[in-house]
């Protein structure tokens, strides 16, 4: 009988039933704003949203009172990475002394960070791996923290931007090949795409020019010919992965636009030409305004970043906001997605006022968050919109963001898949 019950009540638990009263709900698709309506969620689903403020008597129903709050969708950030912080010399030092338990420990704490943030989905773009690891966790509800597509680890070529060994002294330098993400021929892309595909990642992410960040001189210089990156696109589309593309240089951004990739990571150094093949092939725009203003204003710090990065801090760092604007305004596509790791974890939605700065719409910049994000991944039933059958991933924050895109940087309400983890 005391078996029974226990089976009763996690039954009747699961399919317990909460309100949401709304004040103000926005509708990423249309712009419109409605007025006092009620959202139903039943387990991690919106069953409906009906007018007025629905009552009941059931003590079962959960009624959580957003009355005075501007209601909308969680938010998605298309480009993050989940293991690391933003930090100075410490960053370079802790890759000799973490344990991949340890990143795991330090990602479970962004995680939640993010979330807290109103940020439900996210778009991981380059770790260890752990970042795998790290979404199974939270899908499993281990730790708390978004929902996470990752690409695990990057591919990149010998000594570019996401060669683990670069800077490292002599006796240290192996030679990592696809399974580590280093490739240097079609058959090496071929197998890479394969690996990241075993080990269980969810997109492809290279990186078609130098970087920023990585301990090598060159921050624009393309690093894959054509042919291979249209390999690894054409490999990544056989197992259902799309292909983003870190890109500061335009040579290299060109080439992989022209192969095929889905998105640009950054485009900080973009020419007309390859803003119009964007356009015409719809290839999305990742900007990261937020990273590139960081690591220039953190470039001009003593110390804070080893010298090999500081010129091409200051000098590529800048240019996402110019690039941005002129992007925009040829009508390249654009997806939100902010870089965070490079900068502090939380403050992702700081891209929506660098977007506003720029003459970009919040409208546009609400929309790019939300449902162009979930389109880009596949989810744009489930992901993106408050609508009936859509994932219960709700936010609210005090004010209408069309009046103060500043609000975003303080949601007070967040719910993921019907679960309120802040309130």
């Amino acid at each position: 009988m005391r078996i029974l019950i226990l089976i009763l009540s996690t039954l009747t638990l699961s399919g317990q039933e909460i309100y949401i009263h709304a004040g103000k709900i926005y509708d990423t698709n249309s712009g419109e704003i409605s007025l006092e309506k009620t959202i139903i969620i039943s387990n991690d689903k919106i069953k409906s949203i009906e007018n007025g403020f629905k009552e009941s008597s059931d003590e079962n129903i959960k009624i959580y009172d957003l009355t005075s709050k501007f209601v909308m969708p969680g938010l998605i950030d298309f480009h993050v990475h989940m293991e690391s912080e933003s930090g100075g010399p410490e960053k370079y030092i802790s890759r000799f002394q973490d344990n991949k338990s340890d990143i795991a420990f330090k990602s479970s704490v962004i995680a939640k960070k993010t979330l807290m943030a109103g940020f439900t989905t996210v778009r991981d773009v380059g770790g260890s791996g752990v970042n795998i690891s790290l979404r199974n966790a939270i899908n499993n509800g281990v730790v708390p923290g978004p929902r996470i597509f990752t690409s695990g680890k990057t591919i990149a070529t010998t000594g570019g931007h996401g060669d683990r060994t670069n800077g490292y002294r002599d006796d240290l330098v192996d030679d990592p090949g696809p399974e580590q993400g280093v490739v240097n021929s079609i058959a090496d892309a071929r197998k890479a795409v394969r690996y990241r595909y075993k080990n269980g990642a969810d997109l492809i992410k290279i990186t078609a020019t130098g970087g920023v960040m990585s301990l090598a001189k060159n921050g624009q210089n393309p690093q894959f010919t054509e042919e291979v990156i249209r390999e690894i696109v054409k490999i990544a589309n056989d197992y259902g992965m799309h292909v983003a593309a870190h890109a500061h240089g335009d040579e290299g951004m060109y080439r992989a636009v022209n192969a095929g990739v889905t998105t640009i990571e950054h485009g900080s150094i973009m020419s007309d030409r390859t803003m119009k093949l964007m356009k015409e092939k719809q290839t999305y725009l990742v900007p990261t305004i937020s990273a590139g203003e960081h690591v220039a204003k953190m470039a001009n710090i003593p110390g804070y970043y080893p010298e090999i990065i500081i010129p091409k801090a200051l000098e590529v760092g800048v240019q996402n906001k110019t690039t941005t604007k002129k992007a925009y305004k040829m009508g390249v596509p654009i997806a939100f997605g902010t870089d965070a790791g490079v900068f502090p974890h939380g403050d992702n939605a700081g891209e929506f006022i660098f977007m506003k700065e720029i003459g970009i719409p919040t409208e546009y910049s609400l929309k790019s968050a939300t449902i162009t994000n979930a389109k880009l991944l596949n989810m744009e039933n489930l992901l993106g919109q408050l609508r009936e059958g859509f994932y219960a991933d709700i936010i609210a924050v005090n004010e209408s963001p069309l009046d103060n895109i500043a609000t975003l940087k303080n949601v007070i309400f967040v719910m993921k898949d019907g679960k309120v983890y802040k309130n």
